[in-house]
């Protein structure tokens, strides 16, 4: 589990405004805005608009979280709804 003072720089890769694109978007910023109050970036690239970024990001399915920041990177794809999955995988929660 991350301390609590730690920055968060995400991004939020999607597919134009698809359902499942809204609710990883509506899911992420739920998750910021409750458990890193403050202490967070969350950038959304929609790849219908960057297409060249899927090959240079090395992106094969979507929608894709990527914490940069803290290290390590991690990535987390496909549904983002899973609440515990999600928080795990930011190491915002105890491990299983």
């Amino acid at each position: 589990m991350r301390k609590s003072n730690d920055r968060f720089r995400l991004k939020l890769y999607i597919t134009g405004e698809t359902q499942r694109s809204l609710e990883a978007v509506n899911a992420i910023r739920a998750i910021c805005d409750e458990r890193l109050q403050g202490r967070y970036h969350l950038e959304i690239v929609d790849l219908r608009e960057h297409p060249e970024l899927a090959s240079r990001e090395q992106i094969i399915a979507l929608p894709l979280l990527v914490r940069s920041l803290p290290s390590p990177l991690r990535r987390l794809i496909g549904n983002l709804s899973d609440l515990d999955s999600v928080l795990q995988g930011l190491e915002l929660a105890p491990g299983p």
